[in-house]
């Protein structure tokens, strides 16, 4: 099994908070399934997935599709640890030219968890400590919009990144190529731990191995 290397189109105008239209607008980008590599088969409450990804201008969009039997947070403010808080949706982010990376989290209640780590050491750092506080991107990194359907069980997220957020260099976005890995948390009330998944190819449950991760090139 191989993580998914995509192109990334330029996506038509379209209004962010129409979910018909940003239906529309990621109908021809690529879609990437969110599965459990490390397992041989998937857990008895796995829910599917789908993440799209497109650009304009000098922001990344990237639009999911969330099965989901109990769409929960008990969320409240910016900045909470989501993934302990109920369901959420994880955006990891690497230029392929730059250590530092960021990872972007949003709850079906479009409350947002911001976080850059200058290196995986950063990361170590903040697992031996359980601290996520020198990683927070206090300052606006991105946008997202929510849509919450429990009578489909289903939620969607719409995020916008703008690219300076996440690289350290300059410069059109075509040609570019970074490393992504979209993954999730879902949580039943009930259940004692979540169903975690991803669109990587991870040989172990654990979102931060870099070099399992997907190329995702700007065109």
């Amino acid at each position: 099994m191989k993580s998914p290397d995509i192109n990334c189109p330029k996506l038509p105008p379209f209004a962010a908070a129409d979910l018909k239209a940003v239906r529309q607008a990621f109908a021809s980008a690529p879609a990437c399934a969110l599965r459990q590599s490390w397992r041989t088969e998937l857990e008895k409450n796995f829910a599917p997935g789908t993440v799209w990804t497109g650009w304009q201008e000098d922001t990344l969009l990237v639009f999911a599709e969330l099965e989901d039997a109990d769409i929960f947070t008990r969320a409240l403010q910016p900045n909470e640890r989501l993934w302990e808080l109920g369901d959420a949706l994880e955006i990891f982010l690497r230029p392929a030219d730059q250590p530092a990376y960021s990872e972007l989290q949003v709850a079906p209640n479009n409350q947002r968890l911001q976080l850059r780590y200058a290196s995986t050491d950063a990361v170590a750092q903040a697992r031996k400590t359980n601290s996520i506080a020198d990683a927070v991107v206090h300052d606006i990194a991105f946008k997202s919009w929510t849509w919450v359907r429990p009578e489909t069980r289903c939620w969607q997220a719409l995020v916008e990144i703008p690219t300076a957020s996440i690289r350290d260099s300059s410069g059109p976005l075509p040609g570019w190529r970074w490393h992504f890995s979209f993954c999730r948390y879902d949580y039943t009330r009930g259940h004692s731990e979540p169903v975690i998944s991803s669109t990587s190819a991870l040989s172990q449950p654990d979102f931060h191995r870099l070099t399992e991760w997907g190329t995702l090139q700007f065109i």
